[in-house]
C-alpha cells in the first residue's frame, strides 16, 4: 500500500523514468522539469534537497500544512506531484514526438523521522551523481542542490536549515565528502 504523504512531514520522494527510460534528454528538460516544479509543489511543500538525474530524480521535502499554503484551492499533495508529473509529460511527449506515460506509477515517497536520517537522505541525493559514476564530486554536477547550499545567491531551497543540520558549510561539505558506498547503502534503492 502506497503511503500517504502528509501535511507536516518530511519525505524522500524519488521516481524514475518507465523502464528506465530517459526522463532528460537536454538542458531545456531539465529546466522546464524545475519550472514545473516551482509551479506545482513549491506552494504545497519546503524543499530542502534535489537532484535531478537522467533517467530519475530525488527531492527531500516537507508538505506545508494547510495554514502555509497561500491560496484558495487547496489539493492533496499526491495530487500536486501528479500534476507535475502530467505536465511534464505532455511537453516530454510533444516535444519528442512520443505518447504514453514517463513515468513508473505511484512515485516513491519515504518518511524521514529522525535528524541523521534526514542529514543522510540529503548527502544520499547530492552524491547521487557520484554514485552513478557520472562526476567524481557533487559540486561538479549541475542539476542538484548541492551548490545552492554553497552558494549566497537567492534560492528556495531550505539552504540555511540545510547547512544547520551540518552545523555549518565546512562539515556540509567534508559529510559529502565520505565514500558514496556508505551514503547509498542506507536507502535500499536498487532501481535508482
Amino acid at each position: 500500500m502506497i503511503q500517504a504523504l502528509e501535511r507536516g512531514n518530511y519525505y524522500h520522494i524519488y521516481n524514475r523514468g518507465i523502464n528506465s527510460c530517459t526522463l532528460f534528454k537536454e538542458k531545456d528538460n531539465y529546466e522546464h522539469f524545475l519550472k514545473l516544479f516551482e509551479t506545482h509543489i513549491e506552494p504545497i511543500a519546503e524543499t530542502f534537497a534535489w537532484c535531478l538525474m537522467k533517467n530519475h530524480f530525488h527531492f527531500l521535502v516537507r508538505i506545508k500544512e494547510v495554514a502555509e499554503i497561500n491560496s484558495e484551492k487547496i489539493i492533496l499533495p499526491s495530487q500536486s506531484f501528479s500534476n507535475l508529473f502530467n505536465a511534464y509529460t505532455k511537453a516530454f511527449n510533444k516535444k519528442y514526438n512520443r505518447h504514453g506515460a514517463l513515468f513508473e506509477r505511484p512515485f516513491q515517497r519515504k518518511q524521514i523521522c529522525f535528524d541523521t536520517y534526514f542529514q543522510n537522505v540529503i548527502v544520499y541525493i547530492h552524491n547521487n551523481p557520484v554514485h552513478h559514476s557520472v562526476c567524481n564530486d557533487p559540486i561538479e554536477y549541475p542539476w542538484s542542490s548541492y551548490t545552492s547550499c554553497l552558494s549566497e545567491k537567492p534560492t528556495k531551497l531550505k539552504r540555511n536549515e540545510v547547512v544547520s543540520i551540518f552545523n555549518d558549510v565546512a562539515n556540509f561539505k567534508f559529510i559529502h565528502q565520505r565514500n558514496t558506498s556508505e551514503s547509498h547503502s542506507f536507502e535500499n534503492e536498487t532501481f535508482l
